[in-house]
């Protein structure tokens, strides 16, 4: 093998890499675009904000409705990887818990137009639902039962139950300014608590 053969073998893995880079790039950035912009923002400004041309966009994703499913699982990964990081970068898994939810409201404020164009297509929609449940719930009882075993709150609340619940309270408020998600989540996460 020649030196030229090595040194293809190592461009590959750090190619993927790069092209990994920079499709969660193009997601965060159409991502964005669609918080400030709703869904059917331009494709062109969603480029401008990735730094790409409109190919790079459509070569990736064909159609808007894989852009949007692609964002839509984007995010759900991010909110289910930032659990574990969160439990372990501490001060303590109630804290933990706290910032995750916050992650978990954000999510689901900015994702509320995404479901509503996806919903247009019930497989699809319910596949991608599964996905939401399948990421977040493990994450969710892990946060729970690590705050549980604290002795921080009480142990008798389920994740799906706390999921439902803070959804619920986030119904509406991407289109009402007078209605604060946040703080009535924060008033439930507080009375997860348990009394000294």
């Amino acid at each position: 093998m020649s030196d030229g053969d090595e040194g293809a073998g190592h461009a590959a893995p750090a190619q993927r890499k790069d092209a990994r880079r920079n499709k969660e790039t193009l997601l965060d950035a159409a991502a964005a675009v669609f918080v400030a912009s709703g869904v059917e923002a331009p494709v062109r400004d969603i480029a401008a904000e990735a730094g790409v041309g409109l190919g790079t966009i459509y070569r990736h994703f064909p159609t808007r409705a894989d852009l949007i499913i692609a964002v839509y699982r984007h995010q759900v990964d991010a909110c289910a990887e930032a659990g574990p990081a969160l439990l372990a970068a501490g001060p303590t898994p109630y804290a933990a818990l706290g910032r995750w939810i916050n992650r978990f409201v954000d999510f689901l404020v900015t994702k509320h137009g995404l479901a509503a164009v996806l919903q247009s297509d019930n497989v699809g929609f319910d596949a991608l639902h599964a996905y939401f449940l399948d990421r977040l719930l493990p994450v969710c009882t892990q946060l729970l039962e690590a705050a549980a075993a604290t002795g921080e709150i009480r142990s008798d609340l389920k994740a799906y139950e706390l999921m439902r619940g803070v959804g619920n309270l986030c119904i509406g408020a991407e289109n009402d300014p007078h209605y604060d998600a946040r703080r009535l989540v924060d008033i439930l996460i507080t009375g997860l608590r348990r009394s000294h």
